[in-house]
């Protein structure tokens, strides 16, 4: 199964440039970032409103919800920004370019995220090789915007 989610994960990744030239472009037709951020979030809204209704997936109580603590709620306006930053800079950076920041800011985050189980990820600890994994990223970014 282990080889199937990295599938999934792989496509995932390589969907995400072209989500961001899709919404780019979109935003050529509707002349601004932010309302084709609203266009691409309200496609997805409808797309995975129709997934719950065909799946039939049990709506969650009042209370279930209630239940959540403020922070998690805030996954819509992180993923409200991510989605505008592609837009906005998709064309100036590349593709290329566009993606490797985002994996480079990704790792970052991670490796923290990782360290210190922050939002219940499990601990695994920061170690020398992940730190150069990292900064070889980095590195990757910077080569891969300046050639």
């Amino acid at each position: 199964m282990r080889p199937m989610i990295m599938l999934i994960a792989l496509v995932a990744g390589a969907l995400m440039p072209v989500q961001a030239g899709v919404n780019a472009r979109l935003r050529g037709y509707l002349g601004d970032p932010i309302m084709a951020s609203l266009v691409s979030f309200a496609v997805g809204t409808v797309v995975l409103f129709g997934y719950i209704l065909v799946a039939r997936i049990p709506w969650p109580g009042m209370a279930a919800a209630a239940q959540a603590p403020l922070w998690s709620w805030l996954g819509g306006a992180l993923g409200a920004f991510f989605v505008a930053v592609t837009i906005i800079l998709a064309f100036k950076l590349g593709a290329t370019g566009l993606m490797a920041w985002i994996i480079a800011g990704q790792l970052v985050a991670s490796v923290l995220l990782d360290h210190t189980g922050a939002l219940g990820f499990p601990v695994r600890e920061i170690s020398l090789p992940r730190i150069a994994g990292v900064l070889l990223l980095l590195g990757g970014a910077v080569l891969v915007n300046e050639y």
